[in-house]
């Protein structure tokens, strides 16, 4: 899996998780959508990863996924952020996948 970060979403990430000690996780999230092919992306960024996460070294921040959610991604992907509307994007070759993906910060794991 590749993941691109561009420079427009380093720099929102950066201001977001200014003096915070973390990861960023790429996080398939299935809470409430019913069952786990009903997820939405998310970008989370948590006080500690899972033994089951897997690094993804980026152009910019290593960004952790879950093991078992990497068939819901792409293999290559971008993560941008629009000014214009004020979100996160995450956008493959072949589709995006979220067009307004969030930054959550999580305080502790779920």
């Amino acid at each position: 899996m590749q993941i691109t970060i561009t420079e427009a979403a380093a720099a929102k990430i950066a201001e977001k998780i200014s003096g915070r000690t973390g990861f960023l996780k790429l996080k398939y999230d299935i809470e409430g959508c019913g069952c786990a092919v009903d997820g939405v992306a998310a970008l989370w960024f948590v006080p500690e990863v899972e033994a089951t996460d897997i690094a993804i070294e980026t152009n910019s921040e290593t960004i952790y996924v879950e093991k078992s959610k990497m068939i819901f991604f792409d293999e290559q992907m971008i993560i941008d952020f629009s000014n214009g509307t004020k979100w996160f994007q995450l956008k493959s070759p072949q589709q995006i996948l979220n067009g307004q993906l969030s930054l959550i910060i999580k305080k502790n794991t779920d």
